[in-house]
């Protein structure tokens, strides 16, 4: 299954040419309004909103496409560069709009405001962001910048890490199918899937090093020496809409538990019959049984389709379109771009998944997380393409909670001697989304802080913080020490990681208030969804009852991960057959 790109465009030629009159267009509104919004009605402004919103849709159409064509075949960097190049134009035209808002006097801001219906928190968060903003001529100037600096180092990374090949078997692999053998059974298969991940890496540590030193140091020249910010993390926080206080608050709760995760892979140790558990063992499947281990891609729709339709109509029925209208790019290919996403596209098409599916019962979690991200940006279409983006924080909601329904209805279907399997798996993914990524915080915050770094200087810090977590329960061999390295957030969306931990916490939360019978959950949490970033997420919340500033709400999280864990030791305590590997 690949994608149907015609809801957007037919061609790239028909693309391009859309790019370019959004390019016109953008000339025109800068003739027709530069300098004179301080004469405007509120009406008016209104008017001009929403013409400013408009071009910018039409960009992000032209660039969604170009961006959709270089994800599946990332040898057509160029084309993508292009269309930036073009793109990076026409936003020349629309910088002033925004500079001349937040430069405007407070009283005429605030009747704009008042008069902004659906755009008021857009507003707002304009005024928030105001005292980071630069005069216009010097926003021109990064703007153009950025096509040679960061965002060509993140070019850079993605073309080169696709075109790699690991040798498996006398097989070549792409990342994303070498990495799978790292759930296998077979504790031979994962160690030869270790050793190949490790040798395919490593003739290009300099070069990867060399791109997040640039990628780092573009970062802080950008938001501490020419924005001013206090520290390096607090323009993810802005965007974010949350506080330095709050995510410290976070990474302080995750790393005084991580004996969570320490205790469940001695668990995970003793029920696999080893003396010792390596890095490459993390992800060895708990099997009872010798039920086939892979998964078609069919029975994987059926059955997030099922866990949706269990929930809600409308997620099922988006869920459907996504799968009957071609929304989705399925399986691996050589210079496809690994991992997975949902990109939002434009209110006028429709959002596109990206999936590098391998057969594995983690892929069905990968399909419900994206297409909880899809149902999430399509729901959120309705208020417009400057709102429909959400804060990280928040955009992970969707995907998390669609994780939640598969892993219940996957407890529903399955016997009682496959369940600790389930259990084992949606632990590692929780384990993967709060406690990992809290790492990569850790090692992030470290990197930032240092000057240039050598290969072995990752390295270092890559190790020291990743054993933190497993503390004397999983040994890692110096081969992991390298795999700092294929990790993209680091490169694309420095502390972007953190975002992941605060989701996974809030929908513990709020799966917590449904499978409690909370009144009319289902029309609050899609009502909550629709609203995309026209809110902060502080005040979306408020219907739930939960405030995201309170200390114990970190806490409840992690509560609800102790249960998970408790749950799975007595499945372990009553289970009297002895597992088999296959």
């Amino acid at each position: 299954m690949t994608w149907d790109l015609t809801p957007l465009f037919s061609s790239l030629t028909e693309a391009e040419e859309f790019l370019k009159q959004a390019e016109f267009k953008a000339i025109e509104f800068e003739k027709n309004y530069k300098s004179r919004l301080y004469t405007l009605t509120p009406d008016e402004f209104l008017n001009v909103l929403k013409e400013y919103e408009e071009i910018w849709e039409n960009i992000g159409r032209s660039l969604t496409y170009a961006y959709l064509e270089f994800a599946t075949d990332t040898s057509k960097g160029s084309i993508l560069a292009k269309f930036q190049e073009i793109a990076n134009k026409a936003e020349e035209h629309l910088i002033w709009f925004e500079l001349e808002f937040i430069y405007l006097p407070i009283d005429k801001q605030q009747q704009f405001i008042d008069n902004a219906g659906v755009y008021k928190y857009y507003l707002i968060h304009l005024q928030e962001e105001a005292p980071y903003k630069l005069s216009e001529k010097e926003e021109k100037i990064l703007m153009k910048k950025d096509l040679t600096s960061g965002s060509a180092f993140s070019r850079l990374f993605d073309e080169h890490i696709s075109r790699l090949s690991f040798f498996f078997k006398g097989e070549k692999l792409s990342e994303e199918e070498v990495l799978s053998k790292l759930y296998s059974s077979d504790r031979n298969e994962r160690k030869k899937a270790q050793v190949s991940l490790t040798l395919g890496l490593k003739p290009h540590q300099d070069l990867f090093a060399y791109i997040y030193n640039q990628v780092k140091k573009d970062w802080k020249i950008d938001f501490i020496d020419i924005r001013g910010y206090d520290n390096v993390e607090e323009p993810r926080h802005l965007s974010n809409k949350v506080t330095k206080k709050s995510v410290d608050a976070l990474v302080k709760t995750v790393n005084e538990n991580t004996y969570l995760v320490e205790e469940y892979y001695n668990l995970k140790k003793e029920i696999l019959g080893y003396d010792q558990l390596f890095d490459y063992d993390r992800y060895a499947p708990i099997k009872l049984t010798d039920k086939q281990e892979e998964i078609p891609f069919e029975e994987a729709k059926e059955t997030v389709l099922n866990a949706f339709k269990n929930f809600s109509d409308k997620f099922y029925e988006i869920a459907k379109k996504a799968f009957d209208e071609n929304w989705i790019d399925v399986y691996p290919k050589q210079g496809k771009r690994g991992g997975a996403f949902s990109h939002s596209a434009t209110p006028h098409a429709h959002p596109y998944v990206l999936l590098n599916y391998t057969n594995q019962r983690r892929d069905i979690f990968t399909l419900a997380h994206e297409l909880g991200h899809a149902i999430h940006q399509y729901l959120a279409k309705d208020v417009g393409y400057l709102n429909q983006d959400t804060p990280l924080t928040t955009a992970e909601t969707a995907s998390i909670f669609a994780e939640m329904l598969l892993f219940e209805e996957l407890k529903k279907s399955l016997p009682k001697n496959e369940l600790m399997e389930i259990y084992a798996g949606k632990l590692e993914d929780i384990f993967a989304t709060l406690f990992r990524q809290i790492v990569f915080t850790n090692f992030e915050r470290r990197v930032h802080a240092a000057d240039e770094l050598k290969p072995q200087d990752y390295n270092k810090i890559w190790m020291e913080e990743n054993q933190k977590m497993f503390g004397e329960s999983v040994i890692l061999t110096q081969n992991y020490e390298i795999w700092w390295s294929y990790i993209p957030h680091f490169i694309h969306s420095p502390f972007y990681c953190y975002s992941y931990s605060y989701a996974q916490l809030l929908v513990l939360t709020l799966y917590k208030l449904y499978k409690n019978g909370f009144e009319n959950f289902e029309e609050k949490y899609i009502e909550f969804l629709s609203q995309g970033g026209s809110l902060p997420p502080k005040k979306q919340l408020e219907m739930f009852g939960v405030d995201i500033e309170d200390e114990n709400f970190w806490q409840n999280g992690i509560g609800a991960v102790r249960d998970l864990l408790n749950e799975f030791k007595e499945l372990k305590e009553t289970n009297d057959s002895e597992p088999t590997l296959f």
